[in-house]
């Protein structure tokens, strides 16, 4: 027994110990505070400094030239890693598509920054927009014609009298051209954002994106090896395509603004290309919050040629300066075409990035 009595003398005293410390008034309660008050003060000042961050940031936003796809990796991975946010910008990136022309957004101040393709920016120009080139992301041309070597084409030559599909505005002027070049008559019938028609026979040749449609069409069976293919950069017409442009008056008032967004653009899109499963990854998040379907396989092509079309080849850091000579020739051929009056000069019409990090 005396075990027991040993055992309820402890336990019994724990349990009038822990009474009497309940009792205690003030006894829980402070040290309580103690505990919980480093808290506080650390979640408030955590608080304090975001909002601090915040409020230094810079507000802007960006309209790409289509619909979510890796065609633009590099600006989302900036956008989803924060590298636009440690350059001091909360970017917004407003979702482009068929209904959202990147030059009005841009004419009507609804967007800071957009991409166009330089014929499209100089007609712009010329028409009175004083837009101005911060930089040229996409230096060469991957526009191209697209037909079956059974159809009997496999020279420019045998587009004669062929039904030839083609896209709007910008991507008509170099098919358009080349076929005045090469006196060509041929029928163009309008072609969709889809390549069925081509697929399905219903025209000769279709217009394709290297990194886009063309592989759409190797995708569905068709061999490389049946397809004539004609890249325009290789036909004398290498128009530079995805350009970063901005408003003059925003160029004047903020020139920091424009060069932090164009720094920390190519930084995006040089992690892309080092990181390009991450980059994939966000590029699929993005088409899925659009409720675009994403074909991962797909976009991976489209990732890959867009590093052939942007990275140097001589894996110098990316600078995003518009070449002046592409810029002389584009002009040239608008202006031939009378697409343009005169070739806006180059000086007023480009602004060479301060790309030092």
């Amino acid at each position: 027994m005396q075990p027991q009595t040993m055992g309820d003398g402890v336990y019994g005293g724990s349990r009038q110990h822990e009474r009497q410390r309940m009792r205690t008034p003030g006894a829980g309660p402070p040290r309580l505070i103690t505990v919980l008050l480093p808290l506080l003060v650390t979640v408030v000042m955590l608080t304090q400094a975001h909002a601090a961050v915040a409020e230094t940031l810079k507000k802007a936003s960006l309209l790409p030239l289509w619909s979510p796809q890796a065609q633009f990796a590099g600006y989302y991975t900036a956008l989803e890693r924060g590298i636009y946010r440690k350059h001091g910008i909360d970017l917004t990136i407003i979702t482009g598509g068929p209904n959202r022309s990147p030059s009005a957004y841009l004419a009507n101040g609804t967007a800071d920054f957009t991409m166009l393709w330089l014929t499209t920016a100089m007609q712009q120009r010329s028409a009175g927009v004083r837009l101005v080139n911060i930089a040229q992301v996409v230096q060469n041309s991957s526009l191209m014609l697209v037909a079956r070597k059974s159809s009997g084409i496999r020279t420019p030559a045998d587009m004669n009298g062929k039904k030839i599909g083609l896209w709007g505005d910008p991507f008509a002027i170099p098919p358009t051209v080349f076929f005045t070049r090469q006196r060509l008559s041929v029928r163009t019938v309008p072609q969709s954002y889809t390549i069925n028609l081509f697929l399905r026979g219903g025209i000769d040749v279709a217009s394709a994106m290297w990194y886009n449609e063309y592989h759409t069409i190797i995708n569905a069976g068709i061999d490389p090896d049946e397809l004539s293919l004609f890249f325009f950069k290789d036909l004398g017409l290498n128009l530079p395509e995805d350009g970063l442009y901005a408003l003059e008056k925003t160029v004047r008032r903020d020139p920091a603004l424009v060069d932090s967004f164009v720094r920390a653009t190519l930084e995006g899109w040089e992690y892309a290309f080092s990181h390009p499963d991450e980059a994939l990854d966000i590029v699929i998040k993005q088409m899925r919050l659009a409720r675009i379907p994403a074909n991962r396989t797909h976009q991976k092509w489209m990732l890959e040629r867009m590093r052939d079309l942007i990275a140097p080849r001589d894996g110098q850091a990316l600078t995003g300066a518009l070449n002046r000579e592409d810029y002389q020739a584009t002009g040239r051929i608008l202006q031939k075409e009378r697409m343009i009056r005169a070739i806006p000069d180059y000086d007023a019409f480009t602004r060479r990035p301060d790309v030092r990090r």
